[in-house]
């Protein structure tokens, strides 16, 4: 494992594998760098992969007051581990906090988008005070709840698997990241399409879905590619939000490549 220091103070946690050109990879809400560590290693056997831990989560730090531009910062830190460029995937929340990466960072030279969930039907978009109840809850000592909350509400899973999800092992993981899932919200903000911001990301991007994943990711991500200047489609079929990092790894080869 190695670490770098964010422009905050902040210690940022990353494996580094293979060899190549430099892919830095996003974990989405709920998770920590362990999510995409099948695809790092898929990936690092054509690319040097950097798969870091987002601030809160692994042996990453945690300076409070959180901000957005804070973990643009970490992203940032990661890039000169990198040798100064580096591409960047992301996956769900992730995938929205690469893409105001991509925005604000020139040495990010391409990008891949797994399913940001930004909704288009307003009916479909979680509460817009999301964030607070996540920080009251936390704050409350309530970190079951606000893992149940991100489930049913933010996710939309039926009431069977939350109960099912809670009798599980990893469910302790769950409560133990639930303070983050607060950054994730905030990240996402009102989770519809911000059309201006997608606007000005001028690197080659390509936004990808799965066939039987939730139902906004299609619109979502049509409507994202005509939005920037160098987009691409791609839809995995048969692959639900929680991809196969072998399903996965082929398309990123591809356009890294």
């Amino acid at each position: 494992m190695n670490q770098v220091t964010s422009n905050d103070g902040t210690s940022i946690a990353f494996d580094q594998l293979g060899q190549g050109a430099p892919v830095i990879l996003v974990s989405g809400g709920s998770v920590d760098r362990g999510s995409n560590a099948a695809l790092a290693t898929l990936l690092s056997e054509h690319f040097t992969v950097f798969n870091y831990d987002r601030r809160g989560r692994g042996p990453s730090g945690d300076t409070l007051p959180y901000a957005v531009e804070r973990e643009v910062e970490d992203i940032a830190a990661v890039i000169p581990a990198a040798g100064g460029s580096a591409y960047l995937f992301g996956s769900s929340s992730g995938a929205a906090l690469a893409l105001e990466a991509a925005r604000q960072l020139p040495s990010i030279t391409k990008l891949a988008l797994w399913e940001p969930p930004f909704i288009l039907d307003t009916a479909m978009r979680p509460p817009a005070d999301t964030a607070k109840t996540f920080h009251d809850l936390v704050v409350a000592g309530k970190r079951g709840e606000a893992a149940e909350y991100f489930m049913a509400k933010v996710v939309g899973m039926p009431a069977e698997f939350v109960a099912f999800a809670k009798s599980q092992p990893w469910w302790a993981a769950q409560e133990a990241l639930a303070h983050t899932l607060e950054y994730d919200a905030t990240i996402m903000g009102d989770y519809s399409l911000p059309e201006a911001r997608i606007a000005e990301v001028k690197i080659p991007t390509i936004v990808i879905n799965g066939s039987k994943s939730m139902p906004f990711s299609q619109p979502s991500a049509d409507a994202m590619v005509k939005l920037l200047a160098q987009g691409q489609r791609k839809t995995l079929e048969g692959q639900e939000h929680n991809v196969a990092a072998e399903a996965l790894a082929p398309v990123l080869v591809q356009f890294f490549a």
